[in-house]
């Protein structure tokens, strides 16, 4: 998986270095517009990461999803449901746009966001209460303590009329619980917390796993906000490239003017990419790139979903179990991606003894393209090890 990442990376690179840093916010005016990195985090907890992996940035608009989920969590969809609709905008992410009741279009634009940000916590919590608690709840979504960067906040606070032109908007509607000022300092607060790839492909993960968080096992928030969190991230998340991204990459996601994208398959994979230009809608030109090419490799479309497998480990048989010498790994169900990287690590922790290892596909009803290819490969790196190895396959699930 890293290799396949890095060529992933390196093909992103090639692929030009077109977009434009959010000049706006002075703080991230000067991001190194060269960095790129990618992360994975599968159903189990493990994280696959390369590239300028380490560096942190602020999570900016990949926030959005997280408040909106704690706000259904703490206010219920109908409570939330009254101050902001769910509709796709077609507008710019700092657009003012209400419905005819004057509800913010969808949570996933700044003009919703700000609103959601106050419908967090209990109806009776101040506006700093609401604060903690989303800086909270993102660090349990992400399985660690996150920090908010003092300096960019600042910044923001500093340049946030738009803002709070439409904190006062939706003020005068009615559907804003907090002072505009008092929303505004804290919604920018939200937008201001470090982050890096890695918390972003577990908190996506955690999305896609009916709230658990695949690190901690902690239940962050009810299985049926993730499902409302992911139906509106999967129609608005991109704000009016959200149809373009539903139909060429098919995966419920966010993006942030720091440069960071973060998308969520259900119980398949959470992805995090970071990379600072920004294309005319605020998408990440590289973040876009590497999850469309993520997409169609391994098979993510929403669309295109892969049947329901069974455990994909059916047994093991050690050299000495049978007295044969060899070892035997039985594979079963389904081979497409979730399923073919549980296998390619159980055939990772075979160890460089140099004995005969049987890989037994007897079990394995059908597999895609991408597990057919990370079988083969782990095949391959287990003859490069040493090992005889014996495939036996008789439906063919290998042949093309």
């Amino acid at each position: 998986m890293p290799d396949y990442l890095d060529e992933v990376r390196e093909t992103c690179i090639a692929g030009g270095d077109e977009g434009e840093l959010a000049s706006y916010i002075p703080e991230l005016a000067a991001a190194d517009p060269d960095r790129l990195a990618i992360a994975l985090c599968t159903i189990d907890g493990t994280v696959y990461a390369v590239g300028d992996a380490e560096h942190r940035f602020t999570i900016q608009s990949l926030s959005k999803p997280f408040a909106y989920a704690l706000a259904l969590a703490d206010r219920g969809l109908d409570e939330v449901l009254e101050h902001v609709s769910v509709e796709p905008s077609g507008d710019a992410f700092n657009e003012i746009s209400i419905d005819r009741e004057g509800r913010p279009r969808n949570p996933m634009i700044n003009i919703g966001a700000i609103t959601t940000h106050a419908l967090v916590g209990d109806a009776e919590a101040t506006a700093e209460e609401s604060t903690a608690r989303v800086i909270a709840g993102l660090s349990a979504f992400a399985g660690r303590e996150l920090e908010v960067d003092e300096a960019v906040y600042a910044s923001e606070r500093e340049s946030a009329d738009r803002n709070m032109a439409l904190a006062y908007m939706v003020r005068a509607q009615g559907k804003l619980q907090d002072a505009p000022r008092a929303a505004v300092d804290g919604y920018t607060r939200q937008c201001s917390v470090l982050v890096d790839v890695r918390d972003l492909a577990v908190m996506a993960m955690t999305l896609a796993s009916s709230g658990r968080n695949p690190v901690t096992g902690e239940q962050v928030v009810p299985a049926w906000v993730c499902r409302q969190v992911l139906s509106v991230m999967a129609t608005c998340g991109m704000y009016d490239a959200a149809g373009d991204w539903m139909s060429n990459v098919g995966i419920p996601a966010k993006s942030g003017v720091s440069g960071g994208v973060l998308g969520a398959l259900p119980g398949q994979v959470g992805i995090g990419v970071f990379s600072p230009r920004l294309d005319g809608f605020g998408n990440s030109v590289r973040g876009v790139r590497a999850c469309e090419r993520l997409s169609r490799d391994m098979g993510l479309h929403l669309m295109q979903a892969p049947e329901v497998a069974s455990h994909v480990l059916y047994g093991v048989v050690d050299p000495d179990g049978d007295d044969d010498g060899m070892r035997e790994i039985t594979l079963q169900g389904t081979m497409h991606f979730a399923a073919a990287e549980v296998a390619l690590r159980e055939l990772e922790r075979v160890p460089e003894d140099g004995r005969p290892v049987v890989v037994d596909l007897a079990r394995v009803s059908s597999a895609n393209d991408v597990g057919r290819r990370m079988l083969r490969e782990g095949v391959r790196r287990l003859q490069l090890d040493g090992h005889d190895v014996r495939v036996q396959d008789p439906e063919g699930v290998l042949d093309d």
